[in-house]
């Protein structure tokens, strides 16, 4: 699998090309500039991107900005962003086109090997891995204003932010000790709710929750 990974900071982008090489990652191009990952990712079409939203020469949000270009002239493109802070506008923004492959992961909270291994795999394959945090907070400013999101329940609240995350029925059963079922019954009143429709499809419901976050108000 190969990966570009963008990261201004040379100790943390030498450490993340040691740490995916060591579990079998081929490391395409490691840079830390934007003009250098939009070369990478137009000329060397990896299977991940792996980005940090500020990146020279700006130093604001040079990195996703070039990772947002790119994934409009291939669509689909995967890309996980790793982030010191939760940046709402840029994780709208990602999650706007509905297609798969998308993570957005906080630095300070990624917290082993293979936490963070698993979510680039994850996205490569046209997953979702988002940061429990990211989501309480797109969560959070919809709430507000947002009726169908103030009607749900504080369990199916709960579901939610899991469902968002990337888990199935099965994963999150198993974190809130509850039966499958009971689950299951949970994410139709959220569907229902919403507004959208229902799917077995781990990550076309979450883009579908993603993109009800994102719509227009």
């Amino acid at each position: 699998m190969r990966v570009v990974l963008a990261e201004d900071l040379f100790l943390l982008r030498d450490g993340l090309v040691r740490l995916l090489e060591a579990y079998g990652f081929e490391i395409a191009a490691a840079v830390e500039s934007g003009p250098e990952l939009t070369r990478a990712l137009a000329e060397l079409q990896p299977d991940v991107a792996v980005v940090d939203v500020r990146l020279p020469p700006t130093n604001t949000d040079e990195g996703l900005q070039c990772a947002l270009r790119a994934r409009q002239e291939r669509p689909g493109l995967p890309v996980l962003v790793l982030s010191q802070h939760v940046e709402q506008l840029y994780a709208r923004e990602l999650l706007a086109d509905g297609s798969g492959g998308v993570g957005y992961l906080l630095k300070d909270r990624v917290f082993d090997a293979d936490q963070f291994v698993d979510a680039v795999r994850r996205v490569a394959a046209g997953g979702t891995a988002m940061d429990p945090q990211v989501i309480q907070q797109l969560l959070s400013r919809r709430a507000a204003d947002d009726r169908p999101l103030g009607n749900l329940t504080p369990r199916e609240r709960e579901v939610l932010e899991l469902m968002a995350q990337g888990r199935s029925n099965a994963a999150i059963a198993a974190q809130l000790v509850v039966t499958e079922r009971a689950i299951a019954k949970h994410t139709s009143n959220i569907f229902g709710k919403l507004g959208l429709a229902v799917s077995d499809d781990d990550n076309r419901r979450v883009l579908a929750v993603l993109a009800h976050l994102d719509r227009d108000r």
